[in-house]
């Protein structure tokens, strides 16, 4: 089996992280129930989809990333991804409401939403993501659009290997990216961004 594994690492500066490239979609009505004629939604199904559909969006994946290490008010978000705060609390407090980020201070405060700082509870590293690899894609593109290549630690490999090697790369690179997402973040230390993706390899299959 032919296979290409592709591993970037950039280092995501505050200075550089620029306006968003693409608007978010418009979101049509989801139906209610698992199937057309179906049965209600349970709780629990009602909950996955809500939280699958808040992450089905490149422009919340950067939310989370930007409240990742230290809370951020929503206009300081809306003002690292060049949005309208508007615009940025309906992702803010869809990401809220599904769990993904938190009030980082006492609630009912009385504050207005914009003076809020929130930060990511780091559920979506857990989060499954049916059909959602376009849209990591798309965040990855866009978090490192305007670095310089002096950021970028890139590698590209082709492989041919038997399918139990295959899930052999694959159980080890998960055990290694499960081992540093566990670990703390360090409070002087560097953020930076892994992106890494293990696709079949068309221009060697037959």
């Amino acid at each position: 089996m032919s296979v290409v594994v592709s591993l970037v690492t950039s280092t995501i500066l505050r200075s550089v992280i620029e306006k968003s490239q693409s608007a978010d979609a418009p979101e049509g009505a989801e139906p209610d129930s698992v199937a057309a004629g179906g049965p209600p939604a349970t709780d629990d199904e009602a909950l996955a989809h809500a939280r699958a559909k808040a992450l089905a969006s490149p422009l919340r994946l950067r939310i989370l990333r930007i409240c990742l290490h230290e809370p951020h008010t929503n206009r300081e978000i809306a003002e690292r991804l060049g949005l309208n705060p508007g615009t940025c609390l309906h992702h803010v407090r869809t990401l809220v409401a599904t769990g993904f980020l938190r009030r980082a201070d006492a609630a009912d405060d009385g504050r207005p939403a914009r003076e809020v700082p929130y930060l990511a509870t780091r559920l979506s590293w857990r989060q499954p993501l049916p059909g959602g690899a376009r849209v990591l894609v798309e965040a990855f593109l866009e978090e490192i659009a305007g670095l310089d290549d002096g950021d970028l630690d890139l590698a590209r490999l082709g492989l041919r290997l038997a399918p139990t090697e295959v899930e052999e790369f694959q159980r080890r690179m998960n055990d290694l990216l499960q081992e540093f997402a566990a670990r703390p973040s360090a409070d002087d230390g560097e953020a930076v961004s892994v992106f890494v993706a293990v696709h079949p390899d068309r221009a060697n299959q037959g």
